[in-house]
Parts: structure tokens; C-alpha cells; sequence
């Protein structure tokens, strides 16, 4: 085998593994036990250290997690450290005070961001969305209400769809709305995914902050991406090749039948053993 964890294909509702060169054969109880004690030791603070949750970490006023954790989302694609290094910047254009900023920045506040750059996130992009923020916080009463208006559903993808709708009621460029994904569109929505776990799950571990209280855990999609996708395909969670909303929707219901109060737990399980692991 050229790597210690490969998967067999599925043979009667058993999944054939390798864990440290051994054959494991797993059933759907016996795969919970694996996931959820993998989702316990990578959900956990030492985790914060090297992921972009401890941006939003930094803070602990409301307004300030929830406006820092949506803009690190933004821009969580790409290399991890340059993420955290991009929105540590991002931080420091705002005095490091994210809520303040965009409530009462002036004109000239927002000319200094212009030499932002994260991949394709420029710094007219980085001004549009401190202007979103400022409409939704103004006008919307914040980020957990528009997020809670479309939330009547077993899923959160209305509740997506609503919030960039809300966003770019503002004046903007069209090319800014990509950083943004809409469910309703085929996106898996990876980001805003992982914004939603970051801001709803409250298990008292120290690392997702569950300060938002009118979303449900059980209502979470995992942020689905190239690692937890593979991961999930190996371990029979997910048969769909491409990662958009479809194979999403396919993730979810199979992570529900794990734990249907909390199945984003799973993300931490499934991104842990494919970045840290290489499963």
C-alpha cells in the first residue's frame, strides 16, 4: 500500500480501512466511533493555533468576533498562514476594532485599505464589504439576524442566499459579489459554512464560539473542500466527485445519520485526519 490509511471499496454497509497498516473493516457504529473520537481530539483549543478561528479569537465583544470571523471566512482559501497573516492585517486597517470601524469609519479610513490584496480579494473588495457590514448592522440589526431571517428549515441555504442578498443591496461591482457563495447557485459555500460552525457551536470546548442563539447546531452544513471532500469519499460519506451544493447536500444527510443535533462536529474529524493525518 503506498499510504497506511487507504480505503477498500464498500462491501455490505462495511467500510475497509487502513489505520497504521491495518485492515479495519467498520461499520456505521463502529465509523461514529472513529469519527467522534477524531472529532474530539482535533476539537479542541490547541486547534486555534493554527487555523484561522484565532482571528475572531482575538476579540470579545459580539460585534467584533462575529464582523473579524466573517472577513477571516472571507478570505479563508489558499494557504493557511498567509489566510492568517492577510487577516491579521486586516485587523490592523481597522484599529482593531472591527465594530467600530465599520459603524463610524470615514472616507479617508477606507482609502487606506485600498493596497489590501488576499489571491483575488483586492482592496475595492475589502471597502464593499466594510460598507456591506456598516447596511447590515445599521439597517439589518447585525449578522445574526439576517442570517436568522430564512432560517425555518432543516438547512441554512435560504438563510445564505438571504444574507449575500441583504449584503449587496449596497452600491457595488458585480465581480465583488464571488466572494460570497449562494447554496442556491450550486455552491458548496465552503466559507460561509465554516462562518456558520464558527459562530452557532457552542459545545464548551473553547474553540467555535455558539454566540449566535437563533440558528440550531443541527441546522449547520460541514464547510465541505478538497480535504474533507476526499475524506468523506474514502470513508463512504460522499459519492459525488465535484464539491458544490449537490455533493453538500449529500455530506450533510449521511453526517446527520451520525449525530443529528450537532453533525458539524464531523468537519473538525474530517478536516483533521486529511491536513494533518494526509488520510
Amino acid at each position: 500500500m503506498k499510504n497506511s490509511k487507504e480505503i477498500l471499496p464498500i462491501f455490505k454497509n462495511h467500510i475497509h480501512i487502513f489505520i497504521d497498516s491495518k485492515h479495519v473493516k467498520l461499520n456505521q457504529t463502529e465509523l461514529k466511533e472513529f469519527l467522534d473520537a477524531k472529532a474530539l481530539q482535533y476539537n479542541c483549543p490547541d486547534f486555534i493555533e493554527s487555523d484561522p478561528i484565532q482571528i475572531p479569537h482575538l476579540f470579545s465583544k459580539k460585534e467584533d468576533i462575529e464582523i473579524a470571523g466573517f472577513l477571516t471566512a472571507t478570505i479563508a482559501w489558499g494557504n493557511r498562514k498567509s489566510i492568517i497573516n492577510n487577516a491579521k492585517r486586516m485587523m490592523v486597517f481597522m484599529d482593531h476594532s472591527p465594530y467600530d470601524f465599520v459603524l463610524n469609519h470615514q472616507e479617508q479610513d477606507l482609502e487606506a485599505l485600498l493596497p489590501f490584496v488576499h489571491r483575488t480579494f483586492n482592496g475595492i473588495d475589502f471597502i464593499t464589504f466594510i460598507k456591506g457590514l456598516q447596511h447590515v448592522y445599521k439597517n439589518h440589526q447585525g449578522l445574526e439576524n439576517v442570517f436568522s431571517k430564512e432560517n425555518g428549515n432543516q438547512f441554512l441555504q435560504m438563510a445564505i442566499h438571504h444574507f449575500k442578498t441583504v449584503f449587496f443591496e449596497i452600491v457595488h461591482l458585480q465581480r465583488t459579489q464571488k466572494h460570497v457563495s449562494d447554496p442556491l447557485k450550486n455552491s458548496a459555500a465552503k466559507r460561509i459554512n465554516m462562518y456558520l460552525r464558527w459562530m452557532v457551536r457552542n459545545d464548551n470546548t473553547g474553540v467555535d464560539f455558539g454566540i449566535w442563539k437563533n440558528i440550531s447546531p443541527s441546522q449547520l452544513s460541514c464547510p465541505l473542500d478538497v480535504h474533507s471532500g476526499n475524506v468523506a469519499r474514502k470513508l463512504g460519506l460522499l459519492t459525488r466527485k465535484q464539491n458544490d451544493a449537490k455533493a453538500l447536500m449529500e455530506l450533510d444527510l449521511n453526517l446527520r445519520k451520525l449525530d443529528s443535533k450537532d453533525p458539524v462536529k464531523y468537519d473538525f474529524a474530517l478536516f483533521g485526519l486529511g491536513v494533518f493525518e494526509g488520510f
